[in-house]
């Protein structure tokens, strides 16, 4: 009984190993994109030379040969496709200068708030409206344009939307061609 009681008092420590896992571990490896250039010994080079091994690549970098070795004597046939042209454009009568410069005038502007959005969207239409009279009793619009026509949800995922800076271009196109 005394034994029992020892072993169920001690502390019990409990080990568990977990392994990190993830789908992209479980994924294909394509060890081919990791050049070593000039690895090898020096025989293992000559070795390539003369006779190269399909499944490694060759340790050409920077200029890229113009010719090609054919035979078992090697005789370097020039191929006049890969040689390099230098293609200059004929400036004559151009008139911009040769160097820009990017020193410009400080432009200090204030803070793009909220107030200035409204009158950018809203404040043309609404006094155009006021001064034609085409607002009912509580102010609204009798003849509201796309913007006005949007409800909170759309024009949030339009707001969100890539080139919604666009936006405003195209209501005034359309509504230029309705006019006409």
């Amino acid at each position: 009984m005394e034994k029992l009681l020892t072993v169920c008092l001690r502390p019990q420590i409990q080990l568990n190993r977990s392994i990190s896992h993830s789908s992209v571990l479980h994924s294909k490896k394509n060890f081919r994109k990791f050049v070593l250039p000039h690895r090898g010994s020096e025989a293992f080079r000559k070795r390539q030379e003369e006779n190269p091994h399909p499944d490694i690549w060759p340790f050409r970098f920077g200029v890229k040969k113009d010719y090609v070795v054919v035979g078992p004597n090697k005789k370097r046939v020039q191929i006049p496709e890969l040689q390099a042209e230098i293609i200059v454009p004929d400036l004559t009568g151009f008139k911009l200068k040769p160097y820009v410069s990017y020193a410009t005038i400080e432009v200090i502007q204030s803070e793009f708030t909220p107030k200035d959005l409204f009158n950018a969207v809203y404040r043309r239409k609404i006094v155009n409206d006021f001064q034609d009279k085409k607002l009912d009793e509580t102010g609204n619009p009798l003849e509201p344009s796309p913007a006005e026509q949007l409800t909170a949800d759309q024009a949030k995922k339009f707001a969100r939307m890539t080139g919604s800076d666009l936006f405003e271009e195209r209501w005034r196109d359309k509504k230029k061609e309705q006019q006409q």
